[in-house]
Order: structure tokens, then C-alpha cells, then sequence
């Protein structure tokens, strides 16, 4: 699933080819993916983009009138960019906004429909789709942690919460706990004031670190391999091979639709998380699907 990063990505590339520009059509190939009625997509037609924004792992394109098309593309949905009035051939093809000097095209992987269009109206209509977790960036050190230790949960679902922090998932809350040498497993009202510390930096670093680098390549091209598995990761995605701090074997844990990746050596004191007391404490601390996850919303 694309994440803070590769949103920024997206944003960077899309802002010189949408920004100011009129959208003049969008097409619509699946039915599924429109997931408000009123307003009505069309009334986004002959509209000019008047602004872009992230919201948790959203897309909002702001539009004259103070209409706002919100795209989460979830797991296997991708955006890219073709020439104008590209057609949508094949079941891949969920959408197609057109500009004047190209189109914009949705696709979505495999058999499920994730990914989903909102269409709002205003600020009230957008702050309606986001969790309502805090930007990572942006945040200090107390206000990061009393974000993260309001209830006692696992780190690695209080990374990923949306109701939480903005915009982090499996992949890069993977390659925060390597950088700050923490269990995945490690509980946020138990942590050291040290081991606060090392998380902040650690979250920011490499948020950062891959913010910039990704964003520096969308503006050479626009992102078209998008993808939650880089070479120059640290832990996520290399289960098996060699940490590249350590050079211990990466481990990973499995649960429902989740796997978290860590380094034993580097983050658990040698400790393999593998137990059944592993499944228990998962199955009580993390959603059973990523649906579930990303439907989670502040009280």
C-alpha cells in the first residue's frame, strides 16, 4: 500500500501536470470505486484544480467550488500518467481523469476492488475522511509520544493506526523499528524514556530519508513503480536475507493479512517472535485485515 512517501511522491509529480489545469472529463470503468453519491463525479467536470493535498495515505484534489476528489488506492491501486483521452482498456483500468495535456489513470492489481474515490465537499467534507492521526513530520517529541502512548498498544500497530500517526504502514513502520533497534512487539506505555527518544529519531529519519529520495525521482518521472519493496530497505521485504547492520537473517512474523519484518539480533536481543503466545497477543492488538485497519477513525 503506497504510503506517507509515496503519496509525497505522487503530490510532486502531479502537482506540474494538474495543478492550475482544468479537468475537463473523468471516466469512470468500475462501478465499485465510487463510494459517495452527492456530489456527483461528473460535477467535477470543466473544474480547475486548485489544489493538492495527502490525507493519511489519501489524495485529495481540491477543485473550484471547494470540491474535493479524495483517491485511497489501498493495496494494488496505482496511478499513471498516459497521454490525453488514453483509452481503459482491460479490467485493470478502474478510472481515467483527463486534462488538457494528458490523463490521469487509476489500475488496481488482481481480482479485489480496494481502492476508492470519495467525492466531497469543503473542509467538513474532507476532515470526515481522515483518521485524525498526527503528521509525523511536523510533530515534536511529546506530542509523538503522548500520540503513541494514549493506549497501550504493540509499536508496530501503533505506527500503523491512521487514528495514531498519518500516513505509516507496514512497510515503513518495518523500517522505522530496525533504524531505533525496537521489538515490533515492544508495548508504548512500557518503553524508556531512551527508547522514546530513539523512536522519534529513528521515525523522522527515515521518513524523511525516503520522502526525499522518492520525491526527488518523481520529479524526474512520474512514479510508476510504486511498490512497498525497495532494494535499499533495511528489513521489510528481506525476509531470509542478511540484516545490513548485523548481517543476522531477517525474521518475520505472520498474521491474517500482515507480516512484519525485524531483525533479531538488532531489535529483540536475539529473541525469535515465534510462540503461540505471539498469535494471542496479534490476534488481541491488530486488525484482521488492512480493511479494517484503514476504516479505523478517531472517537
Amino acid at each position: 500500500m503506497p504510503e506517507l512517501p509515496d503519496i509525497a511522491a505522487y503530490l510532486v509529480a502531479l502537482e506540474p501536470r494538474v495543478l492550475h489545469q482544468k479537468l475537463e472529463r473523468v471516466r469512470v470503468a468500475s462501478p465499485f470505486l465510487i463510494r459517495t453519491l452527492a456530489p456527483a463525479v461528473t460535477e467535477a467536470q470543466g473544474l480547475t484544480v486548485t489544489g493538492l493535498r495527502r490525507i493519511g495515505k489519501k489524495i485529495a484534489f481540491g477543485l473550484e467550488g471547494e470540491l474535493w476528489l479524495v483517491l485511497h488506492l489501498m493495496i494494488a491501486g496505482r496511478l499513471h500518467w498516459r497521454p490525453a483521452n488514453t483509452a481503459l482498456k482491460g479490467r485493470q483500468y478502474l478510472a481515467a481523469f483527463d486534462f488538457p495535456f494528458g490523463s490521469l489513470t487509476l489500475t488496481e492489481a488482481g481480482s479485489k476492488r480496494r481502492a476508492s474515490l470519495h467525492v466531497v465537499r469543503g473542509e467538513e467534507g474532507l476532515e470526515a475522511l481522515d483518521p485524525g492521526g498526527i503528521d509525523v513530520l511536523s510533530s515534536d517529541p511529546p506530542a509523538f509520544r503522548a500520540a503513541l502512548s494514549a493506549e497501550n498498544h504493540t509499536l508496530k500497530r501503533a505506527l500503523t493506526d491512521p487514528r495514531v500517526l498519518s500516513g505509516i504502514g507496514n512497510a515503513y513502520s518495518d523500517e522505522i523499528l530496525h533504524a531505533a533497534g525496537l521489538s515490533p512487539l515492544a508495548q508504548t506505555q512500557k518503553l524508556k524514556p531512551e527508547e522514546w527518544d530513539r523512536l522519534y529519531l529513528a521515525t523522522q529519519a527515515t521518513l524523511q530519508l525516503w520522502v526525499s529520495r522518492l520525491s526527488a525521482e518523481a520529479r524526474v518521472a512520474f512514479p510508476e513503480k510504486v511498490t512497498a519493496f525497495r532494494e535499499d530497505m533495511a528489513a521489510h521485504g528481506r525476509y531470509g536475507k542478511p540484516c545490513p547492520v548485523c548481517g543476522g537473517k531477517i525474521l518475520r512474523i505472520r498474521y491474517a493479512d500482515n507480516e512484519t519484518n525485524y531483525c533479531a539480533q538488532c531489535q529483540t536481543g536475539g529473541k525469535v517472535l515465534a510462540d503461540r503466545g505471539l498469535s494471542r497477543l496479534l490476534g488481541a492488538d491488530w486488525p484482521r485485515t488492512l480493511e479494517e485497519l484503514e476504516a479505523l477513525r478517531r472517537r
